[in-house]
């Protein structure tokens, strides 16, 4: 494991565990979501296809997406291993649920300095929204990923729960 995603739906934990396993490996560790959001009024990227080009030059990474749409394919064709949290929607609603009231109410900074807000909760852009309403595209997108014969040198480890993950995580060497 040198090059690995952590692909999942929102709220997964792809985070939390892409930082888990970069410390364990001491494989740099790259945020999509601070790569992708990169000012105030939660500002995008310009230059987000040749920063990921840049950081998948290097021999060894760990990212915590499937990547959004003009650089999935470079992140999949250089990746070696993909962790999959195939978590339902009954575990992940919950953490988001949580994240984002915590982000809410302490006006966390995040991304680009941006803040989740009260109104923010009534956008279909909101991660709890999103989470809910992506979860099964998500899911079938990362699905066909895995079982096309393209992407067939990647080593897919799918994980159905966060305790599966946990089993994993401490038999990392």
């Amino acid at each position: 494991m040198e090059r690995i995603l952590v692909v999942g739906a929102t709220g997964a934990g792809k985070s939390t565990l892409a930082r888990a396993v970069s410390e364990r490996l001491k494989v740099p560790y790259h945020e999509m979501d601070a790569l992708y959001f990169t000012g105030p009024g939660w500002a995008v990227n310009e230059h987000l296809t040749d920063d990921v080009l840049r950081l998948t030059a290097e021999p060894r990474w760990i990212v915590d997406s499937i990547g959004s749409p003009e650089v999935r394919d470079p992140l999949w064709e250089k990746a070696d291993t993909v962790l999959w949290l195939d978590y339902r929607r009954r575990v992940i609603m919950p953490r988001v649920l949580r994240r984002s009231l915590r982000r809410t109410v302490t006006r966390e900074h995040i991304f680009g300095g941006n803040r989740e807000t009260w109104a923010g909760w009534l956008s279909r852009e909101h991660p709890a929204w999103w989470a809910w309403s992506q979860h099964a595209g998500r899911r079938a997108e990362i699905e066909r990923r895995t079982n096309n014969p393209r992407f067939a040198p990647l080593t897919t480890l799918r994980f159905a729960h966060p305790r599966d993950t946990a089993i994993w995580f401490a038999s990392l060497g």
